[in-house]
């Protein structure tokens, strides 16, 4: 074999090496991004002063719509800290299709009966209805619920075989509820995994309307972004929800009042923003 051709193979075999080293490194980093995502443990955490509530992104949601629902009823935030607590004691702020010995037919997020009044089975399984309905009774059972524990507000409307349950829970319904109508800015945090899919802006305004009607959301044409007009606490309100609802939606990232929460940074920082608007970005 001639030099040459020795020199030509040599320069080949090392070509070939480099490319399964590059391919290696880029199958590896693949690898590492995967499995970091996987590492991600997905929660939601409400912050009032020192202290912290977690919560699975589906209950921390499910809060997001009670305290929605009681804005749109004109509630104050002490209404939204009652029902948050209810649920959280009733059914875990899951919209259960079960009930237990004591109310076989009980179904929800608060664990309205059928055979009480309450509506039928398919009504309180909407979980629209089934706060209002719970609002409903609190306000025409309870009219000085702002001035009552909240267990006792609760257990006034829920009627429950375990009154004092509700005491555990009140920390945690007032520090979503505070977050969530807007009154503690940049108080609640989820961390989340990467989207798995495009953003449903669609489906996210059709959920936030059902839920606060006199909202005014306009969707970018490529669909990728929800401006909402608000300022101050309606805002936070708002802002507050899309992180909520950032998980089942595919958002990542919303800004107002200078703030931002990004997804990929798991948190807030400052940012930049339209002026007296919320500003939700979904995944493309």
């Amino acid at each position: 074999m001639s030099p040459r051709r020795t020199r030509r193979r040599r320069a080949l075999g090392v070509l070939v090496v480099c490319a399964v080293l590059v391919a290696g490194g880029f199958w590896a980093a693949s690898r590492f991004i995967d499995s970091s995502e996987i590492l991600v443990r997905e929660r939601c955490t409400a912050v009032v002063g020192t202290e912290s509530f977690g919560l699975a992104p589906d209950q921390a949601a499910n809060a997001a719509l009670i305290a929605a629902v009681a804005m749109d009823r004109g509630l104050p935030a002490r209404a939204a800290s009652i029902g948050i607590a209810t649920a959280v004691q009733e059914s875990k702020l899951r919209n259960i299709d079960y009930g237990d010995e004591a109310g076989p037919d009980s179904r929800g997020l608060f664990q309205q009966r059928p055979s009480q009044g309450w509506g039928s089975e398919e009504q309180v399984m909407d979980p629209v209805y089934a706060t209002n309905r719970f609002y409903q009774e609190l306000e025409l059972l309870v009219p000085d619920f702002e001035d009552l524990d909240i267990t006792v507000a609760a257990q006034t409307v829920q009627r429950s075989a375990y009154p004092d349950a509700y005491a555990d829970h009140e920390p945690e319904g007032r520090a979503y509820a505070s977050a969530l109508t807007g009154h503690s800015p940049a108080g609640l945090n989820c961390v989340l995994r990467s989207p798995e899919g495009p953003g449903d802006a669609r489906a996210l305004v059709a959920a936030l309307t059902d839920q606060l009607s006199d909202v005014d959301p306009a969707v970018s044409g490529d669909g990728h972004t929800v401006t909402i007009p608000a300022t101050g606490a309606r805002g936070w309100a708002l802002v507050q929800w899309a992180v909520a609802n950032a998980r089942q939606y595919g958002v990542t990232a919303v800004s107002f009042g200078g703030q931002g929460w990004v997804r990929a940074d798991h948190g807030w920082s400052p940012a930049t923003g339209t002026e007296g608007a919320v500003t939700i970005t979904l995944a493309g």
